[in-house]
């Protein structure tokens, strides 16, 4: 019930808090390990989260994990999402998700690891050739918080305003806006926790 009024009951990601306004965050966040996957929604009926059965199929969400040893690995949040423009946006929980820039809308998504797999090879190997286990350092964000469902042209906007405040303030936009989820679908909107997420660095 409390996972329907958005209490968030797995792990999140550490960070530091460096600079703080009424209008967003910029946070430090250390090196982390990604299971990802990388697809063209067009062959999943348009579905950009496809990639989300077979990430949570590698960790063991639904039954026996689809890894090596094979190892149950605990579910995170939030699920993220990142583009390759700032024009597009997909979607993602646990999941990382960019757009390809050859013509077509490539996805990728990807689930963030627990904490306790420093190493990319520390991760148990995926037994689908598609998952990739990738290693992510340690990066700034400059992050605004929102609730209700993250619609397109809400994040849109989102990513509009917040790159005007860190510009404004002084900060370098290094990369493509991420988005994050940290709730499941079943989560009622009002109560859901999203935020939009841009690598910077001061200027």
């Amino acid at each position: 019930m409390g996972m329907v009024f958005g209490k968030i009951r797995v792990e999140t990601p550490k960070y530091e808090v460096l600079h703080s306004t009424n209008e967003y965050e910029i946070r430090k966040y250390p090196p982390s390990v990604i299971a990802e996957i990388t697809y063209d929604p067009a062959k999943f009926n348009s579905d950009k989260d496809a990639g989300f059965q077979i990430l949570a199929n590698y960790i063991g969400v639904f039954g026996k994990p689809q890894n090596t040893k094979p190892e149950k690995i605990a579910m995170t949040a939030p699920v993220i999402t990142k583009t390759a423009s700032s024009e597009k946006i997909a979607m993602t929980v646990p999941v990382v998700t960019k757009s390809g820039g050859d013509g077509k809308d490539l996805v990728t998504m990807g689930f963030i690891l627990p904490s306790e797999f420093v190493k990319a090879e520390d991760a148990p190997k995926p037994v689908d050739e598609r998952v990739v286990i990738r290693e992510e350092g340690e990066v700034t964000y400059a992050v605004v918080r929102f609730s209700w469902v993250a619609r397109e042209e809400v994040v849109a906007e989102k990513v509009k305003k917040l790159k005007e405040w860190v510009e404004r303030d002084g900060y370098k936009v290094v990369g493509d806006f991420v988005l994050a989820r940290y709730n499941p679908p079943w989560t009622l909107p009002p109560f859901r926790t999203n935020e939009v997420m841009i690598p910077v660095e001061l200027v």
